[in-house]
């Protein structure tokens, strides 16, 4: 170990750590989950300072040699994100992981300046790796960040999965079928017409995520504590967003105004809350495939989900639908995080809202829960869905709701007394019409030509 001082006194760290007295003593508070942020946050924030020591030395606040160091350092510590020890539960608004990486950097900056860990008389962590700056506003700068890089990759794995759903749509697009509104028999669609509107609903929910990804481009770096963006040199804040949009290859902009960014987390709370949405409709076409799936014999059994595992210990032969009850179980899990984060926004507190980690850290979960898991959803599911034509066939004839394309015909009530017939005779609304000499068989086949006339 070695002996290291912060304003709080001496405190032990392990000798070889890049980190220092700040890190360790919120390693020591926070042990909550185990749990430490992603790498595409910590990427995140260390382009974050690589940006406000360029800004700050065009500025002429950071010798030139200084700001060299510690962009460096910056590069460096990226290959180092065991170092990054701080849990995702920390108090404070994030400075305990602020400054993890301020001091990773300074201990950093001092091997290269053949200095000892912890000697921070060239580069310190606050006076220089963290010039400029509060937590206050880079932390939640960071966060949008690495939210938005993690959209970018839920996108396109959306798009893969809407044009699967459209694939399936063309595929079935002849299987006439029985409908169903309140689980009870309606008039028919086809296989092809649900499947589509599956591809529909994840390219809704797709436009939100670009809308939401858009609102968290608004960053409030160079506001510092509490909006006024005291302490940064006049054009800072101009300068790091043009050095940190050309870093992320972002086109960040700043806020329409500094003091409501900090006090208020809008932009994560919208983006999570879009999420959400994409959860519920997840969570929905998952039950709907379990739904229509169910079976073989005494379920709906209208569509073949492919057999991936064995599905009990106990009874033999049977396969359960595990890819998309895994599904909803991440949808339940995103759902929990968005309560998190819609509790956490309304906590903020006069010029802060100090509850951005737990925002942050459940945003990326929920992303990263999706990520890594659609594609195979895609590739093990829905790729490899069938369709029972015979069963369809089956069932859409015993359908008693086929009176309703007889409504216009024969009037609503004429119309209602057959389904009940059909129903309790067991003959097919068609035949049966035909058979009461209601319309003539040329009539029922004009009128059912959509029920007969497609290969089920």
């Amino acid at each position: 170990m070695r002996i290291e001082r912060d304003t709080l006194g001496a405190i032990e760290v392990p000798e070889n750590a890049y980190y220092g007295a700040q890190t360790r003593r919120a390693f020591n508070n926070f042990k909550a989950s185990g749990k430490t942020f992603p790498t595409d946050f910590i990427e995140a924030y260390l382009l974050l300072k690589k940006a406000c020591a360029r800004a700050n030395a065009e500025c002429g606040k950071l010798e030139e040699g200084k700001k060299d160091i510690i962009v460096e350092s910056c590069e460096r510590a990226e290959r180092l994100t065991d170092q990054f020890i701080v849990d995702v539960f920390q108090a404070g608004a994030g400075t305990s992981f602020n400054m993890n990486v301020n001091e990773v950097v300074a201990n950093l900056a001092a091997e290269i300046l053949g200095k000892k860990k912890g000697d921070y008389s060239l580069i310190h962590p606050n006076d220089h790796v963290n010039m400029s700056q509060s937590t206050n506003d880079t932390f939640p700068t960071a966060s949008h960040i690495a939210v938005i890089w993690k959209a970018e990759l839920l996108l396109k794995i959306l798009h893969d999965l809407a044009e699967t759903f459209k694939a399936k749509s063309g595929e079935f697009s002849e299987v006439v079928k029985s409908g169903r509104t309140h689980l009870m028999d309606a008039t028919p669609v086809t296989a092809g017409d649900e499947f589509g509107a599956y591809a529909s609903s994840l390219e809704r929910c797709a436009g939100l995520l670009k809308e939401g990804r858009d609102i968290l481009l608004e960053v409030p770096l160079g506001s510092t504590a509490t909006g006024s963006g005291d302490n940064a040199p006049e054009g800072f804040k101009e300068l790091v967003l043009d050095y940190l949009s050309e870093l992320t290859v972002l086109p960040l902009r700043k806020p329409a105004d500094p003091f409501e960014a900090l006090q208020s987390r809008f932009g994560l709370s919208v983006f999570s809350g879009y999420l959400n949405v994409l959860a519920r409709e997840l969570n929905r076409i998952a039950n709907d495939l379990r739904l229509l799936n169910s079976g073989p014999t005494t379920g709906l059994a209208e569509i073949i989900l492919p057999a991936v595992q064995p599905g009990s210990s106990i009874m033999p032969g049977k396969v359960n639908p595990v890819m998309a009850e895994c599904l909803n179980m991440l949808c339940f899990k995103i759902i929990g995080n968005h309560t998190t984060v819609s509790e956490a926004s309304q906590a903020g507190q006069l010029e802060l809202n100090v509850m951005t980690p737990v925002m942050t850290s459940s945003i990326l979960e929920s992303l990263e829960l999706l990520i890594n898991y659609l594609p195979d959803f895609q590739k093990l599911c829905v790729e490899g869905i069938g369709v029972n034509k015979k069963r369809c066939r089956e069932l859409l004839l015993s359908n008693p709701s086929l009176a309703t394309l007889l409504s216009t015909e024969i009037g609503y009530d004429r119309a209602a007394k057959l389904a009940r017939e059909s129903l309790e005779k067991g003959i097919p609304v068609p035949e049966l019409a035909a058979e009461k000499g209601l319309i003539t068989k040329e009539k029922a086949a004009e009128i059912f030509k959509n029920v007969y006339g497609k290969e089920s």
